[in-house]
């Protein structure tokens, strides 16, 4: 299996990243996505992929984090672009769920409409964080054409939204909501959607699957996420092992 989107980055997995990824290979995952959220995440995921062969890396400023951007971050996201390691920009989007003031929210569409024009420069695909926001997504990425595609991390949306899209060229990333008993729409949407437009992912540490929800995420659930789409697609885990990893391999180009 592959984690398409992680972030050991984070400050909890500092002293061990290392060890975090081991844990994980003996869950039976065996690559990593390694995604920024702004530019210190994005230069450590760098540090980490560069380190530990198993990993890449996503370098962007997450909508909720676009008030850290300076004059020469894109600049320096660039020059982190240049490692063999630097699969996407990531993670990009909106955020309105946090983010209610419309000032913000506008702040975002532009800074989201900036990372989608560095990731065509770059040509590079694009991981996007979209949260009650998918309408505004959707015409972005309609009037500002992603050339390589990319992962819709976390897909919340309807199955009419996961079909417009997909014929925009992008895949559906599903991590531990799809496991939570509560949780309708991403189930649908994975019953439905082709064998080639899904990948699997965690968000470590956040969204941990059932049964152990309220603790801390890791690589090593993604078990959990792969069981509960198999058993919704009515196929073998051994088959959403091979297409999510295709897929993956297939969006970033490994």
């Amino acid at each position: 299996m592959i984690d398409s989107h992680c972030h050991i980055n984070d400050d909890l997995y500092k002293n061990n990243p290392v060890l975090y990824v081991n844990d994980s290979k003996n869950a039976g995952v065996q690559n990593f996505l390694v995604v920024g959220f702004d530019l210190d995440s994005s230069i450590k995921a760098v540090e980490i992929a560069e380190s530990i062969p198993e990993c890449y890396a996503a370098i962007g400023f997450h909508p909720s984090d676009i008030s850290k951007i300076k004059d020469d971050s894109f600049g320096i996201l660039k020059g982190l672009a240049k490692s063999k390691k630097v699969i996407a920009i990531g993670e990009i989007g909106l955020d309105y769920y946090w983010d209610k003031d419309k000032n913000i929210q506008e702040n975002q569409q532009i800074f989201f409409k900036k990372q989608i024009e560095l990731a065509n420069k770059l040509n590079l695909p694009v991981s996007i964080h979209c949260r009650d926001a998918i309408e505004d997504c959707l015409k972005i990425l309609k009037q500002n054409p992603v050339i390589n595609g990319g992962v819709m991390h976390c897909y919340s949306g309807s199955v009419e939204s996961a079909k417009e899209l997909i014929k925009l060229g992008f895949i559906l990333g599903f991590g531990g909501t799809v496991t939570f008993k509560n949780s309708v729409k991403p189930k649908e949407v994975i019953a439905s959607i082709p064998s080639n437009a899904y990948v699997l992912e965690t968000d470590a540490p956040y969204l941990t699957p059932h049964p152990f929800r309220g603790q801390e995420n890791h690589s090593k659930y993604l078990y959990l996420v792969r069981d509960m789409i198999a058993n919704l697609r009515n196929c073998s885990v051994e088959q959403v092992e091979k297409e999510s990893t295709e897929n993956f391999k297939r969006i970033f180009k490994l």
